[in-house]
């Protein structure tokens, strides 16, 4: 599903990633930890092609994407990978059913169908009551659950989530996690997840740690 070998990374005369590599199967939950400033969130980037590395090989579901650039890799972005920031990054003036849309109409997929896919989604994940709802009306949890709604619209191959639990209380990132695994079982669905929350990185499929920009 997911192969990284020896990624590298520097910011001016800083070494961020001195040599990632990792594999991750399908249908698994990988967390990356780590000290704050080791690299995760710029690891996180670079496999989701948000990023370059400065050397190194990524593949996603046997496409090198590294290799692809342009429109070419915006597509391929949008159709198969699905993200979750801390921050939901939602559209206030758009309802919940609107914010989960928004790729699928971006990927050119009907409205008519892109709507109806998302409220089944979002009934999935229990916001059933909250489809005209704006990101406002929301609870902290049910924002979070509109944008892994988002993540999912489209069918990625995988779903990358930067410290996704990092902005809700207890209750509400026990909810989260427990909902990734649901979503692993149940839509065969693969995670990458950078956190700090040890309970989930305990749970987790894999564990890979960074340290000193390597895998640890």
């Amino acid at each position: 599903m997911l192969k990284a070998v020896n990624l590298t990374k520097r910011l001016g005369h800083l070494e961020i990633l001195k040599g990632i590599n990792l594999h991750i199967e399908k249908q698994k939950i990988a967390c990356i930890v780590g000290a704050s400033g080791a690299g995760k969130t710029t690891l996180l980037q670079i496999l989701g092609t948000l990023d370059r590395p400065d050397s190194g090989q990524i593949e996603i579901n046997q496409t090198d994407v590294l290799g692809i650039r342009g429109n070419k890799l915006a597509k391929f972005r949008n159709d198969q990978i699905g993200f979750i920031f801390q921050f939901h990054q939602l559209m206030p003036e758009f309802t919940a059913v609107e914010n989960v849309m928004i790729p699928a109409l971006l990927g050119g997929r009907k409205k008519d169908i892109s709507m109806e896919k998302s409220k089944k989604l979002l009934a999935f994940l229990g916001l059933s009551e909250r489809f005209e709802h704006k990101p406002s009306q929301l609870s902290g949890g049910e924002q979070q659950r509109v944008a892994v709604a988002r993540a999912l619209i489209n069918d990625p191959a995988i779903v990358f989530a930067d410290e996704p639990s990092g902005n809700l209380d207890s209750r509400n990132a026990q909810e989260l996690h427990e909902l990734f695994f649901r979503l692993r079982d149940e839509f065969q669905q693969t995670f990458v997840i950078v956190t700090h929350n040890e309970k989930l990185a305990a749970i987790a499929d894999k564990q890979f740690e960074i340290r000193d920009g390597v895998i640890s």
